[in-house]
Parts: structure tokens; sequence; C-alpha cells
């Protein structure tokens, strides 16, 4: 059985904790993450689009609800 299939398996409240360690570990690293190109792209686009008023800016509540509802 390998890794992934023994994390299923696990007991939901397990899997939060081994989740918060990975967070956690992840985060201490002192290794900077380079952002890849296709997503300087993507923001640079949506800063454009923000600029020019072609891009509605909504708040997080309002993008769960609209998110929420489209799944309805």
């Amino acid at each position: 059985m390998n890794l992934l299939q023994n994390i299923q398996e696990l007991p939901k409240i397990e899997k939060m904790v081994i989740m918060e360690f990975l967070w956690k570990d992840l985060f201490e690293e002192n290794d900077e993450l380079e952002s890849p190109e296709w997503h300087k792209n993507a923001l640079t686009e949506t800063e454009e689009r923000v600029e020019y008023g072609r891009e509605e800016m909504i708040g997080w509540a309002e993008a769960k609800r609209r998110l929420r509802e489209s799944f309805e």
C-alpha cells in the first residue's frame, strides 16, 4: 500500500493533523518559491482588465455566494 492510500484510510482528524504539519513545514522553509510565468501573466491580464473597467472586483463573501449559487 502506498502513502496516499494509507492517508486516505486515516480518520479525518488525523488527516487534518498531517495537513497542518505539512503546511507549517512548507511555510517554515526559507526557500522562496518562484511564481511560474503563466501565473504572472494571468495576474497582469487581470490587473489590466480591472484598470480598464472590464473586470469587477468583489469581496470574498460575495465570491463564495456566487460560486455556491452556480452549483445549485
